[in-house]
């Protein structure tokens, strides 16, 4: 009995002793130094604000549509008997060459009947005037003949049948040009309504065509960008210096192409739809010498871009424009290396600037990359842009892309 006690106690007593040394070893052990590290300033890219004279220039979109675009219609009836070649979707119009012709045997019969008209009246007028001669002859010794009897009414009546002979035989001309239909410019063809055998009256629409001398770009403007133009609602453009520059650009088989051109006049009114101002751009010459820098036309229906000269700034703060934060708000480290959260008063914004009119001096340095909840005072530090981020990368940031720039942000 006293052996059996003895095998369950030993362990028993075994355990205790070892977690009695366990204790005593945890009570005596020395406490580990601590290290307390501050808070590591987040690393940021800033520019300077600059200042310097800077031209203004307004971006905005635009359709180009043709200045000069006419219906073609036929002014006479009669059967088609010709169709130009170059009328066609596309064709080239050119100044005086006919694109239809329409039957002109009836009126050419018109013109020879109105002409013998014209000879008949001509032998009127002679013999009244013949008859008139006479008749003063013979009462040169009557005192105050009668106009009747020196026969001056019927050799006014003969005049007036000249008159209107001479009326039709120009009219029957006319007439006989109108069955040659062409068209006073140099342009295309936009669409036809006619082919060789069908029959049209006055009025008949047969085609459509735009002249290629000039095209323009019709562009909305708001209020910030008239206010960048510096001009009056209703502007006319009366001499070629008071013509503004304007760049336009546009995406066509898979090239950016650029064009010249020059705002020649503002709307009277304001669009009350959409509340914008409009304004036309125009194009000179734009199938020739106006082509862009790779030959291509600028043509009728194309969406583009339109850049716009405006008026200069002098003295102008100049951030860029992805440093402009929502609410007019700019981001600044200050001497300290502390965040300054400031609000801003902008002149003028593009996508690639902003111009700062107060809240801001020359040589600030002003964060161009993103914070996250960014805190009044909050320590950073601060990186020139454009500096490689992999040569400032450290543990805990990682660089980031947004808005096309490389940016660092807290882990």
């Amino acid at each position: 009995m006293n052996s059996t006690l003895i095998r369950i106690s030993l362990p028993i007593a075994v355990l205790a002793a070892g977690i009695g040394v366990y204790i005593l070893l945890d009570a005596v052990k020395p406490e580990p130094e601590k290290k307390e590290e501050p808070p590591r300033a987040l690393s940021v890219f800033v520019q300077p604000v600059t200042r310097s004279d800077l031209p203004l220039r307004v971006t905005t979109q635009g359709e180009v549509r043709a200045r000069t675009e006419v219906d073609i219609v036929a002014q006479v009836a009669g059967k088609v008997v010709e169709v130009s070649p170059e009328f066609i979707e596309g064709g080239l119009v050119k100044p005086g060459v006919p694109l239809v012709v329409i039957e002109p045997t009836d009126y050419e019969f018109e013109v020879k009947r109105t002409e013998a008209q014209v000879a008949e009246a001509e032998v009127r007028v002679q013999q009244a005037e013949a008859d008139a001669d006479v008749a003063r002859k013979q009462l040169r010794n009557e005192k105050n003949p009668s106009p009747l009897a020196l026969k001056k009414p019927q050799v006014a009546q003969a005049r007036a049948g000249l008159k209107a002979s001479e009326a039709s035989y120009s009219q029957a001309q006319t007439n006989l040009a109108r069955t040659r239909i062409t068209l006073p410019f140099h342009g295309r063809v936009i669409s036809t309504a006619v082919d060789i055998g069908q029959y049209v009256t006055p009025g008949t629409p047969l085609g459509r065509a735009f002249a290629n001398d000039v095209v323009e770009v019709r562009v909305p403007l708001n209020d910030a960008q008239l206010a960048s133009l510096d001009l009056p609602i209703g502007y006319i453009a009366e001499t070629e210096e008071q013509r503004l520059p304007v760049e336009i650009t546009a995406m066509v088989a898979g090239r950016e192409h650029q064009w010249m051109g020059e705002l020649t006049r503002l709307d009277a009114a304001i669009d009350p739809t959409t509340r914008m101002l409009f304004g036309i751009a125009e194009v000179r010459n734009p199938y020739g010498q106006g082509a862009s820098q790779y030959g291509m036309p600028l043509a009728v229906g194309l969406f583009v871009n339109a850049d716009i000269s405006g008026r200069e700034l002098r003295d102008a703060y100049i951030i860029p424009r992805h440093a402009l934060r929502a609410g007019n708000q700019v981001y600044v480290v200050n001497g300290e290396g502390r965040l300054e959260i400031r609000s801003v008063s902008v002149t003028h914004s593009s996508s690639e600037e902003a111009v700062i009119e107060s809240g801001l001096e020359a040589g600030d340095q002003v964060v161009v990359s993103s914070i996250r909840n960014p805190i009044e005072g909050m320590e950073l530090e601060a990186l020139p842009y454009g500096l490689d981020s992999s040569a400032v990368a450290k543990e805990g940031y990682r660089p980031v892309r947004r808005s096309g720039l490389d940016e660092t942000a807290g882990a």
